[in-house]
């Protein structure tokens, strides 16, 4: 009899070892300090709890490089971003390769001429050609601030300012000289509105009002007239609420179906105080503007970093395994 009794307790020991050994292992693979509190043991082994890390708010949805596919049917299409935190500038292979500006340009002369205005008033003359030229990318004001800013003069400017590596003069013969011809690469497009939005092209008097009147281009595609018109559409159109609520997005298109190439030349521009991104195109007249304008709010959607329903796609982990 004291034998079985014996037994019965050896074997109630063993037992209770394999309890306690089995959360000791466990605390140890998960870098535990052996029994860490186990509920229902009363306090064995005099651990203490660990505590849960603090969730931390994750940071709000940008523009980031990511992969870009885009079924173009056309001459040229390229794009480039700038992180405007580190500078560094991303895109696509070509993205040194030029298209000519068109309307694109006009955020500039706007700039520039205030810039040179140094502390002369400027005229309400003056101040509504900026605004038009911006907000309606009307031709009849840029010509006038073109002029006004020293013509070719201004593009050296924005060179230099700039530190643009790519931009050169427009020579397309019957066109020299023309603003519009000036021949630029995504990466330096980029660049211009990174120059613009940090305060060197119209220095720090005049940025924000430059700003503000990119933000608020108006007119869609169907609002095109010969010389002014619609512009706000594009990079805009790919941008989603969690994006556009964080503060305004300034902007400036160009576009002209040209006829000595048959193409439209599209160029999309817009940029916050995070980022600069631009598209750029060249396509067949017969796909129409409205054609280029889902090409670039196509790039943008690519590009915004978490993607819509990215954290329901993270695989998860199975439990237990290390």
């Amino acid at each position: 009899m004291r034998s079985r009794v014996t037994m019965v307790l050896a074997i109630v020991a063993v037992l209770l070892g394999g309890v306690l050994l089995v959360p000791a292992a466990y605390a140890r693979l998960s870098g535990g300090d052996g029994l860490a509190s186990i509920g229902g043991l009363g306090g064995l082994g005099g651990g203490q709890n660990v505590p849960a890390p603090t969730p931390t708010t994750p940071p709000p949805p940008t523009l980031a490089n990511a992969p870009v596919s885009v079924n173009f049917r056309g001459e040229f299409f390229s794009w480039a971003l700038m992180d405007r935190t580190t500078g560094k500038i991303s895109g696509a292979k070509n993205m040194t390769q030029t298209n000519s500006t068109e309307s694109m340009i006009k955020i500039w002369f706007a700039s520039d001429y205030l810039k040179q205005l140094g502390d002369k008033p400027l005229s309400a003359e003056r101040k509504r050609q900026i605004s038009t030229a911006i907000r309606d990318s009307n031709d009849d004001s840029a010509n006038a601030l073109y002029k006004a800013d020293g013509s070719a003069a201004s593009i050296r400017r924005m060179i230099s300012t700039c530190r643009l590596t790519d931009t050169k003069p427009g020579n397309v013969p019957g066109y020299i000289g023309w603003w519009s011809f000036t021949r630029m690469s995504p990466r330096d497009a980029v660049r211009l509105g990174d120059c613009v939005a940090d305060g060197k092209a119209a220095g720090s008097k005049w940025t924000k009002f430059v700003l503000d009147e990119m933000a608020k281009v108006r007119g869609s595609v169907d609002d095109q007239q010969d010389r002014s018109g619609g512009g706000r559409w594009g990079i805009i159109d790919g941008l989603p609420e969690s994006i556009t609520s964080q503060g305004p997005v300034s902007m400036k298109n160009g576009w002209t179906p040209l006829n000595y190439d048959g193409n439209w030349h599209v160029n999309c521009l817009a940029m916050t105080d995070k980022w600069s991104l631009v598209v750029m195109l060249r396509y067949p007249q017969s796909s129409g503007l409205k054609y280029g304008a889902k090409v670039c709010a196509s790039v943008a959607t690519q590009l915004v970093t978490p993607q819509p329903g990215a954290a329901l796609k993270v695989p998860q982990q199975p439990i237990g395994k290390l």
